[in-house]
């Protein structure tokens, strides 16, 4: 082989050796950059929060089959949760709580989700300001017997029509729109698989003071007050709405409301002294 082939072999090798030499110099620093920037990385700080265990319809009681704590993130903790940090002792404490509102697995247990321990189970799942007033139902008057604690239902009131004008007249009027089932009879809850109906006798509505005495006065007029059942989609809809012109003393003075013969008696208020 002739020299000038060994000289120009040998710098071939040696260029070789010197580029995957500067190849590892380089790739180093980058290894060492990455393991510094993962160890300098750290995980967010969490705090154990109290949540529910399983699916809990209204009226359910806890016990510590179904609550647990669960890290949850720090800056995702807002007012209202129940944390290991503030109630240490909650699964002790919070065992026979009622739940005022269904509650979900994994979902954290808010304060107002739930109600004293009391034996007053109906009065605990009232809100504030609200009356529970029953009516007598059948599955004729009841949609069927397919009504449920928490449904929303319209009260429709049927009355004869004694006004003069023709007999055997019916009247139908909406008395109450879009209102809470608290119970059939004295289930507060539903089924577990949710799927059986309640055949009652009685339901109990949630109700604002205005509301219990419209239907006070419906009962006393109506030959017939059935239960409309509402679409779960209408749950946000307002519920407050009534047949106002069944209250007395809009003037704000106490007033005895006159009925006769199933109609109200209009301007027929007694002042109390």
């Amino acid at each position: 082989m002739k020299p000038a082939r060994v000289i120009i072999l040998s710098v071939a090798v040696v260029a070789a050796g010197a580029a995957g030499m500067l190849a590892m110099r380089m790739s180093g620093p980058k290894t060492v950059i990455m393991q510094q920037t993962e160890a300098v990385m750290t995980k967010e700080e969490t705090v154990n929060v109290l949540v529910s265990a399983a699916n809990l319809p209204v009226g359910s009681r806890l016990d510590e089959k179904s609550m647990h704590w669960m890290a949850w993130p720090t800056s995702g903790v807002v007012e209202g949760f129940i944390t290991e940090t503030n109630r240490p002792q909650a699964l002790t404490e919070l065992a026979g709580v009622i739940v005022r509102m269904p509650l979900f697995e994994g979902e954290p247990i808010r304060r107002e989700k739930i109600a004293d321990s009391s034996a007053r189970v109906m009065s605990s799942l009232l809100p504030s300001g609200k009356r529970a007033v029953s009516t007598e139902i059948s599955v004729a008057t009841g949609a069927g017997g397919f009504i449920l604690p928490n449904d929303r239902v319209d009260v429709i009131m049927v009355r004869s029509d004694k006004s003069g004008n023709g007999s055997g007249n019916y009247l139908t009027e909406t008395v109450l729109s879009n209102v809470r089932v608290l119970a059939i009879d004295q289930q507060v809850e539903e089924k577990d698989d949710g799927s059986k109906s309640v055949i009652g006798t009685t339901a109990t509505l949630e109700l604002t003071p205005d509301q219990a005495k419209v239907m006070t006065v419906a009962q006393q007029m109506a030959d017939r007050l059935s239960l409309a059942l509402r679409s779960v989609a209408d749950a946000q809809e307002e519920d407050t709405s009534a047949a106002d012109y069944l209250l007395s003393g809009s003037s704000g003075m106490p007033a005895i409301q006159v009925i006769k013969n199933g109609n109200v008696v209009k301007d027929a208020e007694v002042k109390m002294q």
